[in-house]
């Protein structure tokens, strides 16, 4: 099992830049694929990007393609996700997402917010 925990998130103007890093707990981590979710007020949980455990292959959402950056350091236990160009449409719940098999995984952390203001 591991444990996730979100940083990073809070109020930005649009066009701006936020980091958003998840620390993991526990030995296994390495074993596991990562990824984001996130969650806007009255809104479905939405995929947004995915790395593999070797960090070698990712996968984005449409909507955050070029803007956003998955990124992982198994040395460190820690998933980052890099976003640029923000949009008031990016504002929601951003969680960290962990484990393997298929989409979702099973590991979740409790989330950090992101809010865009236009």
């Amino acid at each position: 099992q591991v444990q996730l925990v979100e940083s990073g998130g809070g109020l930005v103007q649009a066009g701006g830049s936020l980091r958003l890093s998840c620390a993991a707990s526990g030995p296994t981590f390495i074993r596991y694929d990562t990824a984001w979710y996130r969650q806007a007020p009255g809104k479905e949980r939405e995929f947004v990007a995915a790395i593999k455990r070797s960090g070698g292959s990712t996968d984005y959402a449409d909507s955050v393609k070029g803007r956003f950056t998955i990124s992982r350091d198994n040395a460190k236990n820690t998933v980052a996700l890099q976003m640029n160009s923000l949009k008031p449409e990016d504002t929601a719940v951003y969680h960290c997402n962990a484990g393997l098999g298929s989409f979702p995984y099973a590991y979740w952390g409790q989330g950090t917010q992101v809010t865009v203001s236009s």
